[in-house]
């Protein structure tokens, strides 16, 4: 595993933003797995200024997101269809059938479970995949479990995940408590990962996922067995290593 310690947040989106667009430039239909929340926003960024210079192109880029909230439809606003749009997906050539999110509301939750993995296969796998680290050490949103969930999935979202993304609703009450998320194998299979981090409540579970044991209950040290893993971190986040 590869460390880079960066001085804050905006450093570790642009080198995030380095690394993706590399492996854009180097292999133009590569799958992306992608990631929300507030730590890819700025390599988001990143990449939608270099694309508006010309440095970038999208257009056979292929793209899968992590998860999706259960319940929340494709237009709401706090979707992760409607995040991938409004930060990404809009600002660049992306074509829409390359892109890919899980459905949070589909009748049957066990068949596009199956199908979202079956798109992944057809694809011929995640190339480079984006993560960002839940306090808890979740991943997607896998929580911390028994066992490592296989493949996609919903899971019941913990106190603890809810509280962190409350800042995006108007109440706790209003955040989902589930979801839909990529499997720990559709994440461990991707040829790289790329894992991004900023601030001191990410640093303990750095400590853990990277430096403690392999266990479930920090799902993110399933990492540690991963062949080509990158983690980009702030110094706030590296403060306990």
């Amino acid at each position: 595993m590869r460390i880079i310690r960066v001085k804050d947040y905006q450093q570790m989106s642009r080198d995030a933003a380095n690394i993706i667009s590399a492996q854009v430039i180097l292999k133009p239909d590569s799958v992306l797995g992608l990631a929300t929340g507030s730590s890819p926003i700025g390599a988001y960024k990143q990449l939608i200024e270099w694309y508006n210079k010309g440095d970038l192109n999208f257009e056979k880029v292929r793209s899968v997101n992590l998860d999706e909230y259960a319940g929340l439809t494709a237009d709401h606003d706090q979707s992760y269809h409607y995040f991938m749009h409004q930060n990404f997906f809009d600002h660049i050539n992306i074509a829409p059938q390359n892109i890919h999110i899980p459905d949070g509301c589909a009748a049957d939750m066990e068949a596009e479970c199956a199908r979202y993995d079956a798109t992944i296969a057809a694809l011929g796998g995640i190339d480079l995949q984006l993560l960002g680290l839940g306090v808890n050490g979740h991943i997607g949103f896998n929580e911390p479990s028994d066992v490592f969930a296989k493949g996609t999935h919903t899971v019941k979202l913990t106190d603890s995940t809810r509280i962190a993304n409350q800042r995006f609703f108007q109440s706790l009450d209003e955040v989902p408590s589930g979801a839909i998320t990529m499997g720990i194998f559709d994440i461990i299979q991707a040829q790289r990962v790329l894992v991004i981090a900023s601030g001191e409540n990410k640093a303990q579970a750095i400590k853990k996922a990277f430096f403690g044991p392999v266990t479930p209950q920090v799902p993110a040290s399933i990492l540690q067995f991963h062949k080509d893993c990158t983690l980009v971190a702030d110094e706030a986040a590296l403060s306990l290593i």
